[in-house]
């Protein structure tokens, strides 16, 4: 019989701090995922997984039993992920004031390829930095609203329950990122 979350947070709150390891494998490749897909970047999923589950032992005692972990936990996530992508935008912007000229775009999309030619090696790195650059653009909102949406399955309620916004404006944001998104990316459709 496997042993329900709420049993192990209960655990973790009578003093097993070991008990929290489990709720940590069970977690991680979901956190890490959501991370990834966010930044694009994998030291930077790394960090957010790590502050993740720092905070969220921190907080435990905050957790209510009668809720999910797994919803609390994502939420947490989604939330270090947005403090990363604001602190990042504002430190890009300090680097572009500070070095005119230079910009520097880490952000990385990675898209399965099996034994590629040459040519196709250029068509991917120029479909890949297109669709950073589109990413780029969008809001850290509507980046959480698609990422969740079109790249996790969530449903809009679960987007608005975790950007804390009304049903209708969690619509709005996942809508206006696929705007975005297609209004940048369109050129690359083969018609």
């Amino acid at each position: 019989m496997e042993i329900t979350e709420a049993a192990v947070v209960a655990q973790v709150l009578a003093g097993d701090r070991e008990a929290f390891r489990l709720l940590v494998n069970r977690h991680t490749r979901s956190i890490y995922n959501v991370a990834y897909r966010m930044t694009g970047n994998q030291q930077d999923a790394e960090e957010i997984v790590q502050e993740t589950f720092l905070r969220a032992y921190r907080s435990l005692e905050r957790f209510e039993l009668r809720s999910s972990f797994s919803t609390w936990l994502y939420r947490i996530a989604v939330n270090r992920c947005l403090d990363f992508l604001k602190a990042k935008k504002m430190n890009d912007r300090y680097q572009i004031s500070e070095n005119p000229g230079t910009e520097e775009d880490d952000r990385a999309i990675q898209l399965p390829v099996t034994d590629p030619g040459p040519d196709r090696l250029l068509l991917s790195a120029e479909v890949k930095e297109k669709i950073a650059r589109a990413m780029g653009l969008l809001t850290p909102a509507e980046r959480v609203a698609f990422t969740m949406r079109h790249m996790e399955g969530k449903s809009i309620e679960e987007i608005s329950k975790t950007l804390r916004i009304r049903t209708s404006a969690a619509k709005n944001s996942v809508f206006r990122a696929v705007q975005k998104l297609r209004q940048q990316l369109e050129p690359l459709v083969i018609g």
